[in-house]
């Protein structure tokens, strides 16, 4: 019984007329064995194959074919839970709040502090206020290490508060079942079962844009929160010119590979050392800080 439900299920979920085609050929297999004609009117060749394959149908000594397990099949179509649904795309509408789409303003704002004085130097010299003074305690690439620890705990909290990851992995299940799905029909060469499951592969799609838009909610608030910081570190080194604070010294940092080098000299093509440091800093406490506390920042 439990195999049979089974079976139902898959070929309901590669075909949502599977379903009215099955009840259509248990009515005809109460009356006896059922040929191909018997049937054709109402089923295409590729769902009668399926039935063949997937042993709904077997043999009945040459004469044509039996339901293997009527009763189990008649079971399996009165399950509820045989038909395969999209989960319900987020609400887009409550999921982001007006806080959040004020964050998103405010990060595309702050975003200017890359290509304006007016706008990086006022939020330099705002965080300076608090950063400054340890510069005069400890290396610079000690403090972007404290920074680089930072903004990777605050990152993975509001990761792992704002995306709903039972929703998105919903999403990516279903996705990973349609390809699936997708790849068994080209290989048993099922034209019918590809244009259904393409159809719903764009469906599927579609409704994806509403994980997607879940996924960017946490980042507005990162990036509020990152982009004041990383100004305040193209100030101090000096990114495409002179430091806003001239009076610091910064020793060299020894890199691997690349030696002593300053912070604003390029080691990846225009990438400068500087930020190198920042991000292998920031992408190392991330992942420590998900294994230390258990954070799961990505749906399963």
């Amino acid at each position: 019984m439990t195999r049979t439900a089974s079976k139902i299920q898959e070929l309901v979920s590669e075909d949502a007329e599977m379903e009215s085609a099955i009840e259509y050929l248990l009515e005809r297999a109460d009356e006896g064995t059922v040929a191909w004609g018997d049937v054709s009117d109402e089923l295409t060749s590729g769902q009668w194959g399926r039935l063949i394959e997937t042993g709904v149908l077997v043999d009945s000594d040459g004469e044509g074919f039996d339901v293997a397990d009527p009763d189990g099949v008649r079971n399996a179509l009165e399950d509820d839970d045989i038909e395969f649904e999209l989960p319900d795309a987020p609400d887009t509408d409550s999921s982001w709040s007006k806080w959040d789409k004020v964050a998103a303003v405010g990060a595309i704002g702050l975003f200017a502090g890359y290509a304006f004085r007016s706008v990086r130097e006022p939020l330099a010299d705002t965080l300076n206020i608090a950063l400054g003074p340890l510069l005069d305690l400890l290396p610079f690439f000690v403090v972007v290490m404290m920074l680089a620890l930072f903004t990777g705990l605050y990152s993975t909290l509001l990761q792992s508060n704002l995306m709903d990851m039972e929703v998105m992995g919903a999403y990516q299940s279903r996705m990973k079942e349609i390809q699936e799905r997708r790849k068994e029909a080209k290989e048993r060469g099922d034209d019918e079962a590809l244009e259904r499951i393409q159809d719903e592969q764009m469906e599927a799609m579609t409704d994806n844009l509403g994980m997607f838009k879940e996924q960017f909610r946490p980042m507005v608030w990162i990036m509020v929160l990152t982009i004041p910081v990383f100004l305040w570190m193209y100030a101090v080194v000096g990114f495409r010119g002179a430091p806003l604070y001239p009076g610091l010294d910064l020793a060299p940092i020894v890199l691997p590979i690349a030696g002593e080098v300053g912070w604003n000299v390029s080691i990846l093509g225009p990438i400068q050392a500087w930020i190198v440091w920042y991000f292998v800093c920031s992408m190392s406490f991330t992942q420590i800080i998900r294994k230390a506390l258990n954070i799961q920042t990505t749906p399963t």
